[in-house]
């Protein structure tokens, strides 16, 4: 097989989740087991940072990564799912997965995946962590797929553990209670493993504490801790006050980045006292070249800036909140929202906080779990919400283009296959 043939098979062979939902999960490690037995258990050939939570999650393994490799580690990192290309899923220093290395691993894996049966998130864990070996990283940051205590990624006992927020998000397979959400997350606190935690709710906390201490774990709490302030942006980064002292310029912008901040500057503390040499001058490298050290996209993302064009992964509740609320702090005169989201998830509630104003451009991304852009227009119709649908995201990116004037502002966000759709269309457009 050639990569786009290896591609299509862990596509089309395997069941993949953010494509068919709920049919392609698979709770439990017993498949993740099964390989990791198959492979001699590759993850114990490195140090891992375990990184879990609703919202964040992305953000803050991006610039742990970009913060270890600045100190000189090198580092494997592993996050889902991608946005234009499969191997943003697996990077060691910023690097995508070599893709002869994919290759093979596969065809060497046939017959373990044909016995196995396991999921598309199981099979690309283990290359994943059979990568990280062969390249002999340092360390390895690992971002949870879904949840915590079932997710494929737990069978690994990290350095540290970090759950940056709860949320309501997947409730179908994590509970309808912000207590059970958390139970589900607090699942990667291991025994005798120091854990951080970005955001709590009182539900949450409670939780988090009782989980600690069971495991004998010290736990710490970046908000309270650390007060973090948006002061300017300058050329596409974002420069933040910390306690009152200490001055950063940060490379992905956006307000709600500051509690990611603040969960990851907490973290580094504790990997400094466990061992990592971690300077100064590296926290202020690696949070500002995050982009440029791991290739991150797809959070508060500028495409253009005449006029000013965005985009920005946020699907859930919680995170399109404060996506608006930064939206809300800008000046443009008209807003162009291109928006697109899958069939399983209750967007209700995302619709009444989106503005009235805005002019929309509703889409789907193209997998069979989008949920269809004309039944998208007309949920958006019931709560005032005035626009059109287009039957892809291209053309949606293509019409707002066109309607956009020079001091109004385009946003894309939604589904991330909406949002990866909408960056090679952007790309495309602007040839």
């Amino acid at each position: 097989m050639n990569y786009n043939e290896t591609l299509h098979y862990l596509f089309q062979r395997l069941p993949v989740f953010h494509f068919s939902g709920a049919n392609a999960y698979k709770p439990g490690l017993n498949n993740t087991i099964r390989l990791m037995d198959k492979l001699n258990h590759p993850y114990l050939k490195y140090k891992t940072i375990h990184v879990a939570g609703t919202n964040g999650k992305g953000s803050v393994s991006h610039f742990l990564s970009a913060i270890l490799q600045a100190a000189g580690y090198k580092v494997g990192l592993y996050t889902s799912p991608h946005l234009v290309d499969f191997g943003e899923r697996i990077r060691v220093n910023g690097q995508m997965i070599d893709k002869n290395y994919l290759v093979k691993f596969v065809e060497n894996n046939l017959a373990n995946f044909e016995t196995i049966q396991p999921s598309f998130f199981e099979a690309t864990m283990a290359l994943a962590f059979n990568y990280f070996a062969e390249c002999q990283v340092d360390v390895a940051v690992i971002e949870v797929g879904l949840g915590g205590r079932l997710d494929s990624t737990n069978i690994i006992t990290p350095e540290l553990s970090i759950i940056t927020n709860i949320s309501f998000d997947h409730v179908e397979f994590l509970g309808y209670t912000i207590k059970k959400i958390a139970t589900e997350k607090a699942g990667i606190i291991k025994k005798n493993v120091p854990v951080v935690i970005g955001e709590t709710t009182t539900d949450s906390k409670a939780v988090f504490i009782n989980t600690a201490i069971l495991n004998n774990s010290d736990i710490f709490f970046a908000e309270g801790e650390l007060n973090l302030q948006y002061i300017e942006t300058s050329n596409l980064k974002m420069k933040v006050l910390v306690n009152q002292s200490i001055n950063y310029w940060v490379g992905l912008t956006g307000s709600y980045q500051l509690k990611n901040i603040a969960t990851v500057l907490k973290s580094v503390e504790i990997l400094q006292k466990t061992g990592f040499i971690i300077s100064e001058n590296n926290i202020s490298t690696g949070l500002e070249n995050v982009i440029d050290l791991t290739g991150f996209m797809g959070r508060w993302q500028c495409f253009g800036t005449e006029p000013p064009l965005f985009v920005d992964t946020a699907h859930n509740f919680a995170g399109v909140n404060e996506l608006i609320n930064h939206i809300n702090a800008l000046e443009f005169n008209n807003l162009h929202l291109i928006f697109g989201m899958v069939n399983d998830k209750d967007i209700s509630k995302i619709l009444q906080i989106l503005p009235t104003t805005a002019t929309y451009y509703f889409t789907n991304a193209n997998i069979p779990r989008a949920l269809p852009a004309k039944d998208l227009l007309e949920k958006a119709q019931v709560v005032g919400l005035k626009g059109k649908a287009y039957n892809s995201v291209e053309n949606a990116v293509e019409a707002a283009l066109q309607a956009a004037e020079i001091n109004d502002f385009i946003l894309v966000f939604g589904s991330n296959f909406v949002v990866g759709e909408a960056i090679m269309a952007i790309k495309k457009l602007q040839l």
